[in-house]
């Protein structure tokens, strides 16, 4: 397997864009066959015990104890479903932004790989050396993007594949707008979470497509009064085009003191990129805390698994 090199300097890299020949038509997009799955976090919500898990047995799981949320056992690594759902959607190349001491990932993947289990997939690695925010992850990916458009989505969620599909078929940049109403119907997901959930400002250009305007990060009731009750929501499922990654490189810390991915992307839409928004009324599997996992594990009960 290669392991895509991350990125030591913030300051310059050179990033490969397609281009035309005077007076040729535009070429009609590649069809998108990568995904880059982020799964550096410090997972401290998962290794925290909360009030409603006190008095239930010990977790055991060593993933749990990491952080490492992606290789918690659900039956079989969560990980496995989300790499699976990525296939099915078309993704046939997928790189893992781990840190530099998540070596379970490395070995689980790659004794899958050894053992001939990854059938439909590649899977390698992009090294994250320091938890500084998800810019600064996707940013890791560039090497591995090659000038590509690139599916990014959270470690921490199973994402519906026919959202999937219809994201991997937009023709530029865009990202999934889920439907408050059914993530609260048929997610895992508790209310008081869903409404911490970044919420998309859009609007319907001259063709009719959806183009998202803004993106309210841990909106206030206020915001979330003025948006609405149809404004659709943000689970960090997005489609890049190669732009992402000086963007990336370019935005300034936070008031946290982490490069955003959220930041980078208003740099982005600025520069020109725009995002179109797939609408989903589905629902999307959370697994961000040790309280997750048995309801994670009852919806996954079942569901096919092919790598």
């Amino acid at each position: 397997m290669i392991e895509c090199a991350r990125i030591v300097s913030r300051s310059h890299k050179m990033v490969h864009m397609s281009s035309t020949t005077a007076g040729s038509a535009p070429s009609a997009p590649l069809p998108v066959t990568k995904a880059v799955v982020l799964a550096r976090g410090l997972g401290t919500r998962m290794r925290a015990a909360s009030p409603s898990s006190a008095g239930a047995p010990a977790v055991t799981d060593a993933a749990v104890e990491a952080g490492a949320k992606g290789m918690i056992d659900v039956g079989r690594p969560f990980l496995d479903y989300v790499v699976s759902a990525l296939a099915d959607a078309g993704i046939t190349r997928i790189c893992l932004v781990i840190g530099p001491e998540h070596t379970m990932f490395r070995e689980h993947f790659d004794s899958l790989a050894a053992s001939g289990e990854l059938a439909r997939v590649t899977v390698s690695y992009a090294v994250q050396a320091e938890p500084l925010g998800t810019a600064d992850a996707v940013a890791a990916a560039e090497d591995f993007a090659a000038g590509d458009r690139v599916v990014v989505i959270n470690s921490d969620n199973y994402y519906p594949v026919q959202a999937l599909r219809r994201l991997v078929a937009l023709p530029g940049a865009g990202l999934i707008g889920f439907d408050r109403q059914a993530l609260l119907a048929r997610s895992n997901i508790p209310p008081d979470r869903i409404a911490s959930f970044a919420v998309l400002e859009q609007e319907r250009d001259e063709q009719g497509r959806l183009l998202m305007r803004d993106i309210v990060e841990k909106p206030t009731a206020d915001q979330l009064a003025s948006l609405g009750p149809q404004a659709p929501l943000s689970m960090n499922a997005w489609l890049f085009t190669p732009g992402i990654f000086a963007a990336c490189r370019d935005v300034t810390p936070s008031a946290r003191g982490e490069y955003e991915i959220t930041d980078a992307v208003r740099l982005d839409r600025s520069r020109g990129t725009e995002y179109q928004v797939v609408p989903a009324a589905a629902g999307v599997l959370d697994l961000s805390r040790r309280d997750d996992i048995a309801s994670v594990r009852a919806a996954l009960e079942g569901v096919e698994v092919s790598l």
